[in-house]
């Protein structure tokens, strides 16, 4: 940090030394203040922002972020790198995770986008070379009993694992490992019936142990967003079935959603990805003139400007800005609803953003608001 503050010395813009500069010593005093990173991490942000009518300003922010942060990222740029937290944003899916070869096998789960080993299993199968003196039948018949029973724990301790979560929260396992082993395995009747049908897939990857896990996601990762994609879709489905209807278990637009939040109403909240919104007070600091309102942009525009005061003429400055999508998020958790960040690169997902502003809800029942 201070070597990029020696450094931000020397670029040829005053303006922009300073601002990068001024940027710096906040996160320096930040750090310098920092008696104990908090468990789930700490993130920081800093720098000159726009505020509308060819004005900026200072944003200086300290954030806890709900789920842990496990990367060390420091990056100077024209945007705040924002995608982690974007992530934590989504709703946690909990997969199963299997990694096999006839040496070990790992079990664990991945809940959001952290991985945690629950079991590690060692084998007794001996290699293919046999111990002289004996036949190489017997010997066969051997190695095939000890890969029998090596399944056949892996099966159980799949099962002591998988079986303890709620079965809706389970979305599905996925079985990694070298070929044929992991294909044997699914095939020949050792996971339980139950965790079988949740399979999505067997994927290929060189490590068997923790490490492969991240190998095994990677892997995996096409299979998982159209999982994804195919929930999106059937929240749409559901949303058009019920306003089609005309059941009154619907509701969208900021206003209707936010008042069926406060009622604990609502059953699924839909929020469209491109959505970007915010509610703002505008001032005039010439004539005291004060408005609040609603401003939305999408992902890939520039945030509106703040505009003229209509009283004056002056240029008018954003005093507070609330995010609407935390905050109709936060609203969602109090009330038990499910928050669903919707895709706009399929039909409904489109229609979401443009013909109902982003903003849409599945109630729990009619409350004519």
């Amino acid at each position: 940090m201070r070597e990029e503050h020696e450094q931000a010395s020397g670029i040829k813009s005053k303006l922009s030394s300073n601002n990068v500069q001024g940027a710096l010593d906040f996160l320096l005093a930040k750090l310098r203040s920092l008696n104990k990173i908090p468990e789930n991490g700490i993130v920081y942000f800093a720098g000159i922002i726009n505020t509308g009518a060819n004005r900026t300003g200072m944003l200086n922010e300290v954030l806890i972020p709900p789920e842990p942060v496990l990367d060390y990222i420091y990056r100077c740029d024209s945007v705040f790198y924002l995608e982690l937290l974007e992530e934590m944003l989504r709703e946690c899916s909990t997969y199963g995770l299997i990694l096999l070869d006839l040496r070990e096998a790992t079990i664990g789960m991945l809940v959001g986008r952290q991985t945690e080993v629950i079991k590690h299993l060692h084998s007794t199968v001996p290699g293919k070379q046999r111990k002289g003196g004996q036949s190489a039948h017997r010997f066969e018949q051997l190695r095939r009993i000890a890969i029998h029973d090596f399944y056949k724990r892996i099966g159980d301790a799949a099962s002591e694992t998988f079986l303890e979560v709620e079965p809706s929260e389970l979305k599905g396992i996925l079985i990694g490992g070298h070929s044929p082993t992991k294909e044997e395995f699914s095939e020949s009747g050792f996971l339980h019936y139950e965790l079988q049908k949740k399979v999505l897939g067997l994927f290929d990857t060189g490590y068997t142990d923790e490490s492969g896990f991240s190998e095994l996601i990677n892997a995996a990762e096409d299979t998982l967003q159209g999982i994804d994609l195919i929930k999106q879709k059937n929240d749409m489905k559901m949303f058009f079935k019920e306003l089609a209807t005309e059941s009154g278990k619907v509701s969208y637009g900021e206003d209707h959603v936010r008042a069926n939040l406060e009622l604990k109403a609502v059953d699924v909240l839909l929020l469209s990805e491109d959505l970007r919104s915010e509610r703002v007070t505008l001032k005039c600091s010439v004539c005291g003139y004060e408005n609040k309102r609603t401003r939305k942009w999408k992902s890939n525009e520039a945030v509106p400007a703040a505009g003229n005061c209509p009283e004056c003429g002056s240029a008018l400055e954003v005093t507070d800005a609330t995010d609407i999508v935390g905050e109709l998020s936060e609203l969602a958790d109090k009330g038990n609803a499910r928050t669903a960040f919707v895709s706009t690169d399929f039909d409904e997902g489109s229609q979401l953003m443009i013909a109902f502003g982003g903003i849409a809800a599945i109630l729990r029942y009619s409350t004519g608001v």
